[in-house]
């Protein structure tokens, strides 16, 4: 069930209803292990002729995007569709596995990225297309994958994406002190005090969070690496998050799908800017902004909602017909 380039990994099940394998893929050295899901395609009698490589925001744990992606395949109706959810480097204790590897920068991120969606290529072959879908820092290092990788890529769909100047934007103001290697080190050695938390306390912090993002949440919190890892690679986005790639939206607008919220304040200006820059485009690229008041972190209890955009999105490019609207 699992492709050559991914391990089983055993895991105790957050979600009731997960038809995921839980996976690891084992990097070139010095990048070391990421915690990965797999969605097969539901014909398993054929190959599956479209496969998404989804890279997380950070905290870049897959368990939190597992309604969303799950609710995408389940909307699939060519049972030919598979997913690989790639988690970032160091986010997640993984157990029975030795996580010594000290790079967990924004760059290793990218590179672990890139290695995915080539052994996914090579897996798969030029007859299967290849789509990218990333979530906040997730949709930069998507166009990361996308400008290393230009000619594979079928598609990208970027969802609330944070993809210049994150520093510049209302939390990268914000947070960005908490990101500096003092306050790290403070933060990240209360993980050791955060195990005596139960999951009723935390569910009193987040009444609204479903229990089983909770307990993915619990993991994270509980891992002084993991919360190390996911702070380092903010410092690293405010530093190296800079000026938006007009240059790369311009050479893959035929490519490109975005998904904006109404207010977030993890995006600065740069929805203006590509709206601006895509303009004459307009027939070739989809830009949605929601409407329903979806909030940044989409993945906690709105995945239905962008599994149904990204569904669509899948369908019209399948088709070759022009960008989906806004779903109603």
């Amino acid at each position: 069930m699992l492709p050559s380039f991914l391990s089983p990994l055993i895991l105790n099940p957050k979600h009731e209803v997960c038809v995921a394998h839980q996976a690891i893929f084992q990097h070139k050295k010095p990048l070391g292990p990421a915690h990965c899901l797999w969605w097969p395609q539901k014909d398993a009698s054929q190959p599956p002729d479209t496969v998404i490589l989804f890279i997380p925001g950070n905290p870049g744990l897959v368990e939190f995007y597992i309604p969303f992606l799950s609710g995408l395949q389940e909307r699939d109706h060519t049972s030919r569709l598979a997913i690989l959810a790639h988690g970032h480097l160091n986010h997640i204790p993984l157990p029975n596995l030795e996580l010594n590897v000290p790079n967990h920068s924004l760059t290793a991120q990218v590179q672990s990225a890139i290695e995915a969606f080539d052994a996914i290529q090579a897996e798969f072959g030029s007859n299967t297309k290849f789509v990218l879908i990333g979530h906040s820092v997730g949709a930069w290092i998507a166009s990361q994958v996308l400008k290393a990788r230009k000619d594979a890529v079928s598609n990208a769909f970027l969802l609330f994406p944070t993809i210049s100047n994150i520093g510049n934007t209302p939390n990268g103001r914000r947070l960005s002190a908490i990101f500096k290697p003092l306050p790290r080190r403070i933060i990240s050695s209360l993980g050791y005090a955060a195990r005596l938390i139960p999951v009723a306390f935390l569910s009193f912090l987040f009444s609204d969070w479903p229990t089983s993002q909770l307990l993915v949440l619990q993991d994270l919190i509980c891992s002084p690496l993991a919360i190390e890892a996911t702070l380092s690679m903010a410092s690293d986005e405010m530093k190296t998050i800079a000026d938006l790639d007009l240059a790369l939206l311009e050479d893959c607008k035929d490519k490109l799908c975005f998904y904006y919220a109404e207010k977030d304040d993890w995006v600065g200006e740069e929805k203006g800017d590509i709206l601006t820059a895509l303009h004459p485009h307009k027939e070739s690229v989809s830009i949605v902004h929601d409407t329903h008041g979806t909030p940044h972190a989409f993945c906690i209890n709105h995945g239905d909602q962008l599994a149904e955009q990204c569904s669509i999105w899948l369908r019209c490019r399948q088709s070759d017909y022009a960008p989906a609207p806004v779903i109603p």
